[in-house]
């Protein structure tokens, strides 16, 4: 970063954000050439609806490449379109810029957009829509080498930011998110952490109750008590004993069998 701190930190700032003034007027021009080019298409061309849908198409990408350069949706582009983000150079912009630039310049060796066709007013607008269109993608394509310190991530877009302290915005922005990825890698637990601590509480349990399970059935026994009556005199004639009387032999059938 030592070129950026010594001379073109603080001028970078001024010149990078006139030049996206600059490319937001160059895109303003090319919509304004597309909507010139889709009224002469509809009149001159027979095959007006396919170079309609093509000079709609172009308008749309330039209002996208305008809305990138308002940092009015910011959070969008660092998400979906990170070439667009706050953390990419200007790059991907200026090869857009010239592609445009050179599709517009492409279409005047139509006969339909011709000078004679066009007229010398609209056509001039054409022309110097592409040219301009043009001279900002390159530019921004060399701007973008110029201001930009990749050792320590900053690139020219962050310079158009915050100038001079481009690099301890970075800077703080690393090691914010560095902090924040290990805050959430700690604080989820691991599969095997969790299996293993689930795992030795269920022996722990498990041990526990046999080893608790005896002393526990030793500590408190079961007692069943006998059934207990109200009316004693009922079962008063199964209490007394009986009297029992030995039988008399002589009356038993073994006494009697030599006489059959």
């Amino acid at each position: 970063m030592a070129i950026l701190q010594g001379s073109l930190a603080g001028p970078g700032y001024v010149i990078l954000n006139i030049i996206r003034a600059m490319n937001i007027i160059a895109l303003l021009a090319v919509i304004a050439a597309c909507s010139v080019l889709l009224v002469k298409t509809f009149v001159i061309s027979q095959f007006f609806f396919f170079d309609g849908v093509t000079q709609v198409i172009i308008a749309f990408i330039s209002f996208f490449l305008i809305l990138s350069e308002l940092n009015f949706f910011t959070g969008y582009f660092n998400r979906n379109w990170p070439l667009f983000g706050q953390d990419s150079g200007f790059v991907t912009l200026g090869a857009t810029m010239v592609a445009l630039g050179v599709w517009i310049l492409g279409n005047l060796n139509n006969k339909a957009m011709s000078q004679k066709s066009l007229g010398l007013a609209f056509w001039r607008i054409v022309v110097a829509a592409g040219i301009v269109i043009f001279v900002m993608g390159v530019i921004n394509f060399v701007v973008s080498f110029i201001f930009r310190e990749p050792q320590v991530g900053v690139t020219a877009r962050h310079v158009r930011a915050h100038g001079a302290v481009a690099e301890q915005k970075v800077i703080t922005r690393s090691s914010s998110s560095k902090s924040l990825r290990l805050s959430r890698k700690s604080s989820l637990p691991t599969y095997h952490s969790r299996s293993s601590s689930t795992r030795s509480v269920s022996m722990r349990h498990t041990a526990s109750y046999a080893h608790t399970s005896p002393s526990t059935q030793s500590r408190f026994p079961i007692k069943i008590s006998s059934p207990v009556s109200e009316n004693q005199d009922q079962f008063a004639k199964f209490a007394t004993t009986p009297d029992v009387t030995v039988p008399n032999l002589a009356h038993h059938p073994a006494m009697f069998s030599d006489r059959v």
